[in-house]
């Protein structure tokens, strides 16, 4: 594990001290922005501007990679981060702070596809998937200690802005001086929005519902709370908790994702935030029901989308799941480019309360359509079950990493069949006759009583396994 994660750490103490800084920031533009009277549709804008940058960099920062290389393409991203950390202080006008949001969000994705595709470069392919995991609690983590600096001086003053700037800048350091030799960028595949809908409805309704609670959890949540009266300290705990509940649990809510049905699974996990957040709703006063509802609404949200993600390759032979991340990953942005603005309106006719109802409401529509799917059909695998993955905003050559660690923790997994799903004693048989009959070249084109009977009655489509609910 030593000679795994060494060769790596200064990439991954760049991430830390990055999302320290970004981490912070996101919190001080809602509080600050507060105390300067922008409203909540104003600071809703200010929010959907970042996921517009961060939509549009996936397409302008490999360019910029490409010209400048890995390490100084970094230190420009970084760099642009920190200035922008710091106009904010000196120019405090809602339409600068607008365009201050975009840049930020385009070297945000910058940074994410610099940092992803070096791991991926650089990871052996059968350690991939613990790289991509170490990287994730990294993520999270740094996302969740970045917000208890709030507990530490007033947003109105100079004194956390310069915080953010410090950790953004100081994150050039380890990656300027790593000896890590860097990959090249590789162009990322691209799929139809309307091929995505017709492999998995489920994960393209998910990833508008997670894009639109997402987004707008990151810009509003600091605001929100802002709003019913809490403290900076009190912000701080809140949001912090709610971060580090949703990262340490998504692992068990995986687990079960990779066992049940994922349909299922999302059914559950949305309808127990939407039922998570309308109690949010109804009780903004109290102080201490709301430190104990945010965790329990973050360890749901967070594990969404990469539960989308997995539902998702389910549904994708192997060289489309690179595109196919792809295009989910392009729909989420584009819905947590929305989210902010629609859920600051809400907060602003009808007020805080409305925050956690747009959440709810934003995860119901997958709810619903998951639930739907599981009652109505058996859940189809095309080729190997995927594996769960947390995933936070992140970028498309991250998907690489992912859809190459795929195949090595997939090679050994006993894939039920929709006539022969439960027992040990068959899967053993299954795996027992598929060794017999690997490498048999006629293998491929013949088919069994079974299978053909599956097939002419629509119980299984030729090549595809099901998940057994």
């Amino acid at each position: 594990m030593r000679s795994i994660l060494f060769p790596i750490t200064a990439l991954m103490l760049g991430v830390a001290s990055l999302l320290l800084g970004t981490g912070l920031l996101n919190s001080l533009i809602a509080l600050r922005g507060g105390l300067e009277g922008f409203s909540d549709q104003l600071l809703g804008l200010m929010g959907s501007s970042y996921f517009v940058g961060f939509f549009a960099g996936t397409w302008i920062t490999p360019y910029l990679i490409r010209r400048m290389g890995h390490i100084r393409a970094f230190a420009f991203f970084c760099a642009t981060i920190t200035a922008c950390v710091l106009l904010h202080l000196l120019y405090v006008h809602a339409e600068i702070w607008i365009v201050l949001r975009f840049l930020t969000g385009v070297s945000i994705v910058g940074f994410y596809a610099v940092i992803e595709s070096w791991l991926g470069g650089s990871a052996p392919p059968e350690r991939r998937g613990f790289i991509f995991a170490v990287y994730m609690i990294v993520n999270l983590v740094a996302l969740g200690c970045a917000q208890l600096f709030l507990r530490w001086n007033s947003p109105g003053v100079f004194n956390l802005f310069a915080v953010s700037a410090i950790f953004a800048v100081l994150a050039i350091l380890p990656v300027t001086a790593t000896r890590l030799q860097p990959p090249a960028i590789v162009e990322v595949a691209r799929m139809s929005l309307r091929r995505l809908w017709l492999s998995a409805p489920v994960a393209a309704m998910g990833a508008v519902s997670s894009g639109l609670a997402m987004g707008s959890f990151w810009t509003l949540s600091a605001a929100y709370l802002n709003r019913l009266g809490l403290g900076n300290a009190e912000i701080g705990t809140f949001l912090s908790l709610t971060i580090l509940a949703g990262a340490l649990f998504q692992w068990p809510i995986g687990w079960l994702s990779d066992r049940f049905d994922r349909r299922l699974t999302l059914a559950w996990v949305g309808g127990l935030a939407c039922i998570t957040a309308c109690l949010l709703a109804l009780a903004p006063s109290l102080k201490l029901p709301l430190l104990m509802m945010g965790p329990i609404f973050g360890l749901f949200l967070l594990a969404v989308y990469p539960i989308v993600v997995a539902h998702l390759v389910d549904h994708l032979h192997r060289d489309e799941i690179l595109a196919g991340n792809t295009a989910l990953l392009m729909l989420h942005g584009i819905a947590a480019a929305l989210g902010p603005s629609l859920a600051g309106w809400a907060m602003t006719d009808f007020g805080p309360n409305a925050f956690p109802a747009f959440l709810a409401v934003a995860l119901l529509p997958m709810t619903v359509l998951a639930a739907l799917q599981y009652r109505r059909s058996m859940d189809v695998i095309v080729e190997e079950p995927a594996h769960f993955k947390p995933m936070v905003r992140t970028s498309p050559a991250v998907l690489e990493l992912m859809a190459e660690a795929e195949p090595a923790q997939m090679q050994d997994t006993p894939i039920p069949r929709a006539d022969s799903p439960s027992t040990e004693e068959e899967i053993a048989d299954a795996r027992e006759n598929a060794q017999t009959t690997e490498g048999t070249p006629s293998s491929s084109s013949e088919e069994t009583d079974a299978e053909r009977s599956n097939r002419e009655t629509g119980n299984e489509a030729p090549g595809a396994t099901a998940r057994p609910s």
